[in-house]
């Protein structure tokens, strides 16, 4: 492969809704990202084999977020502040843009981390999971 067909992570955007259901672009809050689109497996292997057999079963989403603290408006605590007090409205639909490519999904958080480390660091960590039952994908 030639390097030119490599690239880094740098000008990734991501987009989160607020608790309105706002789009909320928070790209410069976040630190570092993890994206997951797993899928489950049954092991269905009979008595009979000697090798494994397997059935994909249900695709999942997951998009971890690390950041640091910001509370001006319209930015990172702003976005994540109401996850531990709203519950039926709760669904954030989230993109992340690289390179012309982007991955969608509407999501639900399942908490909003705070973390003042002994140096004084004020960071934070969220975990969107699927909501809707759609599998993102890349496109």
């Amino acid at each position: 492969m030639a390097l030119g067909e490599k690239e880094s992570g740098i000008g990734m955007t991501v987009d989160v809704d607020d608790g309105t259901g706002t789009t909320k672009t928070i790209t410069d809050d976040i630190t570092n990202l993890t994206i997951s689109i797993p899928r489950a497996i049954q092991d269905i292997t009979g008595l009979s084999l000697a090798g494994v057999e397997r059935l994909l079963l249900l695709a999942d989403f997951s998009l971890g977020l690390n950041g640091v603290f910001n509370d001006t408006a319209n930015q990172s605590h702003a976005v994540f502040k109401t996850v531990p007090s709203q519950s039926a409205t709760q669904l954030r639909a989230i993109s992340v843009a690289i390179s012309g490519q982007a991955v969608t999904a509407e999501t639900m958080p399942d908490d909003y981390l705070l973390t003042r480390a002994a140096d004084g660091a004020f960071t934070w960590t969220v975990n969107l999971v699927n909501a809707d039952g759609v599998i993102p994908a890349w496109s």
